[in-house]
């Protein structure tokens, strides 16, 4: 019997072992599972921050977008409005030149008859006196329309710059 006895103590002993072994894997495997645990905890945490810098960045980037596309629209209408006056400019300048050449030739013309009516000293239907006030009133006529002429030749200088 007491043979037996100590063979249910070892029994006892051995399982006891047993037992412990058991429990001191389950612990470090349950340590190992927390430190996993808190590693991808950590992982997430940093994971999520850069998901709300990304997101942070996209919105600004979705704003700046946003408002260079206005920018982008705004210019481009100014542009049309600046062709527009552009254009109008051009058309005016072509009149007026129209106008000065026209005015020119007018001026020799009667420059003409002014220098043949003196040199001929002969009674004409025009006057030299009325002649030569027409003259210098085509004179004047010519100056101002030079001034004009180079006044909007500035302002069209200026709106292309």
């Amino acid at each position: 019997m007491k043979k037996v006895l100590l063979e249910m103590e070892d029994q006892k002993n051995s399982y006891e072992q047993k037992a412990k072994e058991s429990l001191q894997k389950v612990l470090e495997e349950k340590m190992n599972a927390e430190q996993q645990l808190q590693s991808t905890q950590r992982s997430l945490a940093l994971a999520e921050q850069k998901c709300e810098e990304w997101r942070s960045q996209y919105e600004a980037l979705k704003e700046d977008w946003k408002t260079l596309g206005t920018q982008h629209r705004e210019l481009e209408s100014q542009l049309h409005v600046l062709q527009s006056k552009l254009q109008g400019a051009d058309s005016r300048d072509l009149q007026m030149n129209q106008a000065l050449r026209f005015l020119e030739n007018e001026h020799q013309e009667l420059q003409a008859k002014i220098e043949c009516l003196q040199g001929d000293r002969d009674p004409c239907s025009l006057d030299t006196q009325d002649l030569q006030g027409l003259l210098q009133n085509q004179s004047l006529q010519l100056q101002e329309q030079e001034k004009l002429l180079t006044k909007k030749g500035q302002q069209i200088y200026y709106h292309k710059f």
